[in-house]
């Protein structure tokens, strides 16, 4: 939520298109589709190659990658270095929506699974909304780039304490020993709740 609202650069995307690239209507929606264009290629690579090894760094390397791509994309004045920039930022936001995802299902408690799926949307379908509402704000305060420039450096931040505060984030995998265990825990935990009743 944080790298989306803090990096949200596709906001300010007419303005980039006009100002600094100096593309017309088909360059803007070249810039606009590249996102989407890499989280699709990102989910056919996952479907062949999944993510099981060390998911959770995988996840905040990937979210590292899109605070990295937004800040490049921000100085760009190339058309093409910009499209791969966004480009990036899809591939590595896939990541993240897989990784989110796969713990929903795979961690939560049953009984919590509809709470936590209802949390988890209301989040990330308000985090765009908010993201474009920070960088129009932010764009007006510092200035058109300096803004997504900041955007990028804000979700660098993020991904920093969440590595130090999260310590199971790190260690998060998704190999079938780990889920294995994590269904035993469950069988185990709903055994003894049976004997107690």
């Amino acid at each position: 939520m944080f790298a989306v609202l803090f990096g949200g650069a596709v906001a300010l995307l007419p303005a980039y298109a006009k100002d600094i690239l100096h593309v017309g209507v088909i360059g803007f929606g070249w810039l606009r589709a590249a996102p989407g264009i890499g989280s699709v290629t990102t989910s056919f690579i996952l479907a062949y190659i999944p993510l099981k090894k060390s998911a959770g760094m995988k996840l905040l390397l990937c979210v590292s990658g899109f605070g990295i791509a937004t800040i490049v994309f921000g100085v760009s004045t190339s058309f093409v270095l910009s499209f791969a920039m966004l480009l990036l930022t899809g591939m590595f936001d896939m990541v993240s929506v897989i990784v989110r995802g796969t713990v929903l299902q795979t961690y939560t408690p049953d009984n919590m699974r509809g709470r936590v799926a209802a949390v988890n949307t209301m989040f990330i379908s308000s985090s765009n909304e908010l993201g474009a509402i920070e960088s129009g704000y932010t764009a007006k305060w510092m200035g058109l780039v300096p803004a997504v420039v900041f955007g990028g450096c804000a979700t660098m931040v993020v991904v920093g304490v969440t590595y130090f505060a999260a310590p199971m984030l790190r260690r998060l995998n998704f190999n079938n020993e780990g889920l294995t265990a994590k269904n035993a825990e469950k069988k185990n935990a709903k055994k003894a709740q049976r004997e107690n009743n």
